[in-house]
């Protein structure tokens, strides 16, 4: 039987615990973002309608997979910034993430029948969500980066 590393299994703790934030953060976002939608984006531009939302199983399977993609998110943005203080790094992080799913929703409203402009702003939502999640900078996010500098959660040391 093998002795499992103390070194990593705390490694793997601490990227748990950035994987938790990281969902939750992006899980608060998502809910924000649904309020802003029905209550205002939906209500009052008539080109934006079809961003209402009843409380249905499609909306909580929705909610389900963004807190999943901020948790993989917040375990991969722990690796992405080290103990590093590259504002860049930290950025481009943020964009992967929410490119990847913004790209592929602008991508769809291009395939549908629709206007595209209620996809233009489920994408930059997108953005916004794991944003939210990282915080370096004012501009890139809040939860992660303010866990690290709490020491909830210790950064992935440079190699």
């Amino acid at each position: 039987m093998n002795a499992i590393d103390p070194q990593l299994m705390a490694e793997r703790i601490e990227s748990l615990k950035a994987g938790i934030i990281g969902g939750l953060s992006v899980c608060f976002a998502f809910a924000l973002s649904i309020l802003l939608n029905t209550f205002v984006l939906a209500k009052y531009f008539q080109i934006l309608a079809c961003l209402q939302n009843d409380l249905d199983w499609h909306l909580w399977e929705s909610g389900a997979i963004a807190t999943f993609t901020g948790f993989l998110f917040g375990v991969t943005y722990r690796y992405i910034i080290r103990s590093d203080q590259n504002p860049q790094l930290k950025a481009g992080g943020v964009l992967a993430f929410g490119l990847v799913r913004g790209l592929t929703q602008i991508e769809l409203g291009w395939n549908s029948r629709s206007t595209i402009w209620p996809f233009l702003v489920l994408a930059f939502e997108s953005i916004l969500w794991f944003g939210l999640g990282a915080l370096a900078q004012p501009a890139v996010g809040i939860a992660l980066n303010v866990a690290i500098q709490l020491r909830w959660v210790k950064p992935f040391s440079s190699i």
